[in-house]
């Protein structure tokens, strides 16, 4: 039987986005651990569809309709036919903290049996801080039991703030098409019990179906980007999204943790179909890496917004000649941040006064 802490963790101060085409049936498996939390469904396809929610949570949800209507122009940076449609959730949320789940991702058993409360451990892991400058080799230094090791510097121990928590996933491991193609049947069975702090400098692979993150912090960064129909690639959404972060959070001292939670993720998605979708991400990726990895942040870019828009016109200058799909994705990037601006007027992006502790520019 599922348990839940008596007063669920940050309440009042957070959201769950789900992106979704189908009713939302799962929610009944997550209800111990979900339904105090405020629900924003985005309902992705034919708006004139209904989507039926469980009785009990409390939710909005958002067509298409419903996103042309609230961002009016602005409304082209929202994929169409695509998971990456969630992001609208995190612009219209007005709360400090999002998690974001996908609707074939069930509760998964930690190795005793016992329900494992995603949520609770996605908020814990962002309460607690990132040390990104220097690797502990015991992975997270915060959890009870554990600590630094010796040989870490004192100066770099109380940490940077946590912007991102990446939890995993059981069962239907998050491979691309041509690994989905040659390893159909491969499950991920493994439960590892760490969670750690990616260090500063690395980029990877950021999956969506299991995501925390502080809005407050890093909430402009989280751009799925112009995927889906209409567009010539697909799946590659989160991904786009977690490099900028990446890069973002290195510049302005912030960490991102990934590991614990895990979630049971219950169904493959058709790998030729995927391939479909992917093929072009498949070679774009191999020069996409080497751009992120040389991006560079000048020092006035001291908000998430001014992060990304510098980040925009980079991608404009050496990502349009690849091909010129980037030229429109850059442009999306900008009406993004215009758009979350109008819905979200007080300043998101933190400006701090110094970069925390460690970080150099």
């Amino acid at each position: 039987m599922a348990t839940v802490s008596p007063t669920p963790l940050l309440k009042d101060e957070l959201d769950i986005v789900i992106p979704t085409i189908r009713n939302l049936d799962f929610l009944e498996m997550w209800r111990p651990f979900f339904q105090p939390y405020h629900l924003i469904i985005v309902q992705d396809g034919d708006p004139s569809k209904t989507i039926k929610v469980p009785e009990g949570f409390d939710y909005e949800l958002y067509n298409r309709n419903d996103i042309n209507r609230v961002l009016g122009p602005k409304a082209s940076c929202i994929s169409f036919k695509d998971s990456a449609c969630r992001c609208f959730g995190y612009m219209v949320s007005k709360k400090k903290y999002i998690y974001t789940i996908d609707d074939d991702c069930f509760v998964a058993k930690d190795p005793s049996g016992k329900d494992i409360n995603a949520l609770e451990q996605h908020i814990k892991n962002l309460l607690c801080p990132s040390t990104p400058f220097f690797f502990n080799t015991l992975y997270e230094p915060y959890r009870d039991g554990a600590d630094f090791v010796r040989g870490y510097p004192f100066s770099l121990r109380e940490g940077v703030p946590t912007a991102v928590s990446h939890g995993l996933w059981l069962n239907i491991p998050d491979y691309d098409a041509p690994t989905q193609l040659v390893k159909p049947l491969e499950r991920n069975t493994r439960y590892v019990d760490a969670i750690m702090t990616i260090p500063k400098g690395t980029l990877f692979p950021m999956c969506g179906m299991n995501l925390a993150f502080n809005r407050e912090l890093i909430g402009p960064a989280m751009y799925f980007g112009l995927m889906g129909d209409g567009q010539p690639i697909g799946r590659y959404d989160d991904m786009w999204a977690g490099w900028c972060t990446k890069v973002i959070c290195d510049h302005l001292g912030l960490g991102v943790k990934t590991g614990l939670p895990y979630i049971w993720h219950s169904k493959a998605s058709n790998p030729f179909v995927n391939l479909q979708k992917e093929y072009k991400g498949i070679y774009w990726q191999e020069e996409l890496i080497p751009f992120f990895q040389s991006v560079t942040l000048p020092k006035d870019c001291t908000t998430v917004q001014k992060c990304y828009i510098e980040i925009s016109k980079q991608v404009k200058a050496k990502l349009g000649k690849v091909d010129d799909y980037f030229n429109k994705l850059a442009d999306a990037m900008v009406t993004w941040i215009e758009a979350w601006d109008e819905l979200n007027p007080s300043p998101s992006g933190i400006k701090p006064a110094e970069l925390p502790n460690g970080a150099t520019k």
